[in-house]
């Protein structure tokens, strides 16, 4: 009978011995400091002055010691739990409002918390034999980034205009979501996808015609190469020039920008077909296009769809890029452009959360279309 396997190590002992030390710091230490009256000093208050921080170091000290023994599934998946309970309640506390300077005990309480985060992310990263284990570390990763994000910037009393916090981020997110989604049609919708379609299917089609008339390689790939070096803010503005300030002038940037890396991946796609193969086709007496269609384009296929993830990313970033240089008062690059010189920067921080969101999301779902279409590939079944 197997055994699930112990997501257990002596590194993660000793990280489970670093967050209780710093807990049993943590309460013989200040938390913070009170008002001061005029002309004296700051009073102390300790953490059981305190509903929300006695809550936090219950919590935080008993996932601290479950930490110690080897635990399986559920037990992993508990002290995951009780860490994240403790740092909301930790998050509740004055200094992490920005109502208060943190004592010594507030920031051992930090340190304790990074402790069982990392605590929480290796157990989870072990976990074997379920369907949703390989979904937990990277969603424990990004929600204690988030979490260190929110707690430093308002604790340290970070200037908004260097880094907002992301409870400011989400707030602009509701108040101007209207906003954003006119941005996200002009620049996604319009630029980026009829852009990704266009220059994606022209270096597709390039890289089958120079494969079948190999005398066009000499004349095409050098200049398809040269396309590529061209840097975009020196192509930008001439695109506007030739195109307008509206989204077509995006699109002619993101076609020069997605055309060459879909040239070279299909060309190297195609001729990546073993000879063998190829030596039977012919013995079969198979035109090129059955050859190309029953063996070089499959072959070609994770090729492809690499390139087309590749681009994906290009794609939004060359759209956004060329509304620094003009465009009408829609965009997702207008938008960063123009907030940021008001200082603005919530909505800057909102505008760059729906580019990064939606680029996630494109790599996401052809990442789910190479596993359909390139299931056979070597790289795909070992993911």
């Amino acid at each position: 009978m197997n055994r699930e396997p112990s997501p257990f190590s002596p590194a993660g002992q000793l990280t489970a011995v670093w967050a209780l030390a710093c807990w049993l710091l943590c309460a013989s230490q200040p938390l913070l400091w009170g008002e001061a009256p005029e002309g004296g000093t700051a009073p102390a208050l300790w953490w059981w002055q305190q509903p929300w921080a006695l809550l936090a170091w219950g919590l935080g000290t008993a996932a601290a010691v479950g930490g110690l023994r080897p635990s399986r599934r559920a037990g992993s998946l508990a002290l995951a739990g009780l860490s994240a309970l403790a740092a909301l309640a930790w998050l509740q506390l004055p200094p992490a409002q920005g109502a208060a300077a943190g004592a010594a005990g507030f920031w051992l309480g930090v340190l304790a918390l990074a402790g069982l985060a990392w605590l929480g992310i290796q157990r989870c990263a072990a976990l074997q034999g379920h369907a949703s284990d390989g979904v937990w570390a990277p969603l424990l990763f990004g929600a204690w980034v988030l979490y260190a994000w929110q707690l430093l910037t308002v604790a340290l009393d970070v200037p908004r205009v260097l880094l907002p916090a992301p409870a400011l981020v989400l707030e602009a997110l509701w108040l101007h979501s209207a906003t954003l989604g006119g941005d996200f049609v002009q620049t996604v919708v319009k630029a980026v996808l009829l852009g990704w379609v266009l220059g994606s299917g022209l270096g597709f089609g390039v890289a089958v015609a120079i494969d079948r008339l190999p005398f066009l390689q000499r004349g095409l790939l050098p200049l398809a190469s040269l396309s590529s070096t061209v840097p975009l803010v020196g192509v930008a503005p001439i695109a506007v020039m030739w195109f307008g300030f509206d989204w077509p002038s995006k699109v002619a940037v993101v076609v020069l920008m997605t055309f060459f890396p879909m040239l070279v991946s299909t060309l190297a796609g195609l001729q990546s077909a073993g000879r063998l193969e190829r030596e039977l086709m012919h013995s079969y007496a198979a035109s090129y296009g059955r050859t190309l269609w029953s063996l070089r384009l499959p072959a070609a296929a994770p090729f492809v769809v690499g390139a087309l993830k590749v681009n994906a990313t290009l794609a939004l970033i060359g759209a956004i890029v060329a509304e620094f240089f003009g465009s009408p008062t829609l965009g997702l690059g207008f938008r960063i452009s123009t907030e940021s010189a008001r200082m603005n920067m919530s909505l800057v921080w909102a505008a760059i959360t729906v580019a990064a969101l939606t680029g996630s999301l494109a790599y996401a779902l052809l990442v789910r279309l190479e596993r359909r279409v390139a299931f056979w590939h070597p790289s795909v079944r070992s993911t």
